[in-house]
């Protein structure tokens, strides 16, 4: 570990590049090691190849300190191109390793390496990374855990023992017959959903309700009297998930590295990307207790795996425990209400001694409305096997978003034309009823485009995302990279921009990065433009959206000289070996 001081200018050599930075504050400079490659596991009664790092699976967890600095060499000895992204980390003026491919950089190619820098900024809790290529995340992700700067303390009194807990599923097929490659490779083909999971994990264990499973069951071994918190993480690939633990109620007190005002609860609801921490207070008669998880499924029509996945609580002691260990209450596949009710009461902390790291906006320089829909394109001969024949897809205000072939950060610095367009609308093209049971068919197919909108740096920004009933209402979890927002209201239904701006909560909105918008329903959140670069927002719900990803692209221009004067270090003496389009080059 190396300590980078205050009081000047520091030279950091990473790659080859010297980066002229000025740190105001000691900070930790950590280094690990990252390489990719396949491994066996065997799951289900059957073995297979996985794509993981450092042959592990779920990922090693990486620890640091609140303003620390994690540099990380990633070396990609997989068959096809990958990139690692780091979900919640804000990266100030770091935007070239926030790790999405063709947005802030092209992936890494087979063979190659890419040092990536991590920087925590405003950062508290759990967060989690992730690889940012096609369906690779699948495998390819591990927890974060960032602590409290050493002369600080949490927000609630210091547990006992701290425990990440990662939600994962598996795919049919995709365990024992197929590569996850080969699967993602039919379902662009079919034009259709994805077959349905066979098993949803708890750090990497389907739990002793699936056959060949309960030897390796993940265990927590607790003692009575004494506090645990769990940092649960949600990498599933499309699926919210219902988690509870029997017996015992949690406390929520975070959630995507920000803390909350404490909420006991007897389930929580976390969506795809989100992490959020518990505390559990060990209080109940000593025995074993199965914590478990399942699916929340609003879709109609569309098929989703049922099972259930489970883990154990095990308190120390001698005596004989229930068999079989009581299943905690877990709300019904397709309760809307249950969902909300959780994530309706979520409050930050905003305390004395632990602020708000971002202050809310109070006032707005740009409102915009954008609706996330369902749609389908056209196949010929009505060949494919979405709705009539069709291809599904997604768009963000009917603009389903396409891939470039280089970075969209690079395009930006070199001005190179005709990689992206400005005319990203800032609210929907058509204005319709967009939660009707029935909705024209010109609605049902977008248009394609790589199109942004250019922010000027410290813009405030209300974002209303409007759910549709376009081919399928659904609730739509989103992520926006580089930054966290404010979620200040949420409703069901069209946003009444008269009435609903009255009832949003701007003194203690949850500070969060990932969001569900609720089926047929609406969700505001307002964020400071304050760090340059190009972030995305993000559709975590893959079922609909691998091919054609609902996206939209943010650049934050303007005025920033920190974020020009760095890039133009790392444009000028970066040499990278990354994938087509060569990433950042001379």
């Amino acid at each position: 570990m190396e300590m980078r001081c205050s009081g000047g200018v520091q030279m950091l050599q990473i790659l080859g590049l010297v980066l002229v930075l000025g740190i105001p504050n000691c900070e930790a400079v950590l280094r690990h090691k990252f390489v990719i490659k396949e491994t066996n596991y065997t799951r289900l009664c059957s073995t297979k190849s996985i794509l993981t790092v450092n042959g592990q699976f779920p990922g090693p967890t990486l620890y640091a300190h609140k303003g620390d600095t994690v540099i990380v060499d990633v070396y990609n000895k997989a068959n096809y191109n990958v990139t690692i992204h780091w979900h919640g980390v804000k990266q100030p003026r770091n935007p070239w390793h926030d790790g999405p491919e063709y947005i802030t950089q092209c992936p890494i190619k087979p063979g190659g390496k890419f040092t990536q820098n991590v920087t925590f900024s405003l950062e508290e809790g759990t967060l989690w990374w992730h690889a940012h290529s096609d369906w690779t995340r699948a495998t390819v992700h591990g927890a974060i855990i960032v602590y409290p700067k050493e002369s600080t303390s949490y927000a609630f009194a210091k547990p006992h023992t701290e425990v990440p807990i990662i939600l994962v599923y598996e795919h049919a097929g995709e365990w024992w017959k197929q590569d996850i490659v080969d699967i993602y490779d039919e379902f662009l083909q079919s034009g259709g959903d994805p077959n349905i999971s066979d098993a949803y994990l708890i750090n990497g264990q389907p739990g002793d309700l699936y056959p060949c499973s309960k030897q390796d069951t993940f265990k927590l071994v607790v003692e009575y009297g004494k506090s645990y918190l769990l940092r649960v993480i949600n990498a599933a690939l499309q699926d919210i998930l219902f988690f509870a633990i029997a017996g015992h109620q949690v406390t929520v007190v975070g959630t995507d590295a920000s803390y909350t005002k404490p909420l006991k609860v007897d389930y929580i609801t976390i969506s795809p990307g989100q992490t959020i921490d518990l505390l559990l207070e060990a209080n109940q008669p000593k025995d074993h207790y199965y914590m478990a998880a399942r699916v929340y499924s609003s879709a109609t029509g569309v098929e989703f795996d049922n099972t259930t996945t489970t883990a154990l609580i095990q308190y120390k002691g001698r005596y004989t425990p229930s068999s079989p260990p009581p299943l905690p209450y877990l709300p019904y596949y397709n309760d809307t209400a249950a969902s909300v009710n959780f994530t309706g009461r979520l409050r930050s902390l905003a305390s004395g001694e632990h602020p708000v790291p971002i202050t809310v906006p109070q006032t707005v320089t740009h409102k915009f409305l954008f609706t996330v829909s369902v749609n389908t394109f056209p196949c010929v001969n009505d060949s494919c096997a979405g709705p009539n024949g069709s291809r599904l897809a997604a768009s963000v205000n009917n603009i389903s978003f396409v891939s470039p072939s280089i970075s969209i950060l690079q395009a930006y610095y070199y001005h190179i034309k005709g990689v992206f367009g400005t005319r990203f609308p800032s609210k929907p093209p058509l204005e319709f009823n967009y939660t009707a049971d029935y909705l024209p068919l010109a609605v049902r197919t977008p248009r394609n485009g790589t199109e942004v909108k250019v922010l000027k740096y410290n813009a405030t920004v209300e974002m209303v995302f409007q759910g549709t009933n376009v081919v399928a209402g659904t609730d739509h979890p989103m992520h926006l990279h580089g930054t966290s927002f404010y979620v200040v209201g949420w409703g069901f239904g069209n946003f009444d921009k008269k009435k609903d701006p009255k009832k949003y909560n701007l003194v203690d909105p949850p500070l969060q990065n990932t969001i569900a918008v609720p089926k047929n329903g609406w969700a505001a959140v307002r964020f400071q433009a304050f760090n340059p670069g190009t972030t995305i927002a993000t559709l975590m719900l893959t079922r609909f959206f691998s091919s054609i990803e609902g996206i939209i692209i943010w650049l934050f221009g303007g005025e920033n000289i920190f974020f020009r004067s760095l890039v133009h270090a790392l444009s000028s003496r970066t040499t990278l070996v990354m994938g087509h389009g060569d990433g950042i080059h001379r």
